[in-house]
């Protein structure tokens, strides 16, 4: 069977799929890919179902090593891709011969890449799924260095392009767009969320992005309405933006838990959600109303 063998991980490297939706009312959170646009394009570019399972590498890092002639693609944040050392490309279909190694560098923008193989990862299933959890705990266990990961056989056709012109231009502000969301009246002025800039924290993660208004912002934190009647805890949708007692709101991505009890008080659309997908910490976000 072919494999690769991980070398280096970086920060944090998992397996992901599409995730494993339907368990909710388990308190199974739906997981999968946090960038779910990259993550698709991986698979389409070597020729996969889209909800094939791949890796996804935070802040660059990975080293792999062939063990047999792959086709391999990365996606995502813009980095630097090569193959024994010799770039290759982003967003490419690649060719990895038996004993070459490819690595994927730290990110000039962005957090995640995916690294999708013909065949997809074939690590056992759990709920119908092979993506790591990291709230839950559920699906394999992070990569490690020495991981041997075997290739399945979730092929579609051969891909249809070869390469996926990727967007190199560096943005300053990240700007995401939104509808309101189901308990907006909970804040005092909703409006405030548009208004202003918002810096990402070091405490984010694939559970949520943690934000706070930027130090030279004339705006301030949101505030709850002291009329409005306390919540019992209620289902929560990916993108959804959740308005903690501090005013400080929190963008739920992948692995957030399946209710909250804080208002939601407005939901990413689903290009939105992947760009917060791929926020780093002291990133600069504005929230513009759709």
């Amino acid at each position: 069977m072919t494999a690769l063998q991980v070398l280096s991980t970086g920060p944090l490297a998992t397996v992901q799929d599409s995730g494993r939706p339907g368990f909710a009312h388990l308190g199974v959170p739906h997981s999968g890919a946090a960038d779910r646009t990259s993550f698709g394009l991986a698979n389409r570019l070597v020729g996969n179902r889209e909800s094939a399972a791949a890796i996804e590498v935070t802040l660059g890092g990975l080293r792999l090593r062939a063990d047999a002639d792959i086709l391999v693609a990365v996606t995502g944040a813009l980095t630097t891709v090569s193959v024994n050392g010799s770039p290759v490309g982003l967003a490419v279909g690649t060719t990895l011969r038996a004993g070459d190694e490819l690595s994927v560098g730290t990110p000039r923008q962005g957090c995640r890449n995916y690294v999708a193989i013909r065949g997809g990862v074939d690590v056992p299933p759990t709920l119908g799924s092979r993506s790591t959890d990291t709230l839950s705990g559920l699906g394999p266990m992070p990569l490690r260095a020495g991981d041997e990961l075997p290739v399945g056989a979730e092929v579609d056709d051969w891909p249809a392009i070869a390469a996926a012109p990727a967007d190199g231009t560096i943005h300053q502000v990240t700007v995401l767009r939104y509808s309101p969301g189901p308990r907006a009246g909970h804040a005092d002025d909703p409006e405030l969320l548009r208004r202003g800039l918002w810096q990402v924290g070091a405490d984010s993660n694939r559970v949520g992005i943690r934000l706070a208004r930027r130090a030279d912002s004339e705006f301030g934190a949101l505030r709850h309405r002291l009329d409005a009647a306390e919540l019992r805890s209620e289902g929560i949708a990916h993108g959804s933006v959740q308005l903690p007692p501090g005013g400080n709101p929190v963008i739920f991505l992948a692995d957030h838990p399946v209710t909250g009890g804080y208002p939601v008080i407005a939901v990413l659309d689903a290009a939105a959600a992947d760009l917060a997908a791929q926020l780093t910490p002291g990133s600069t976000v504005r929230f513009r109303n759709r």
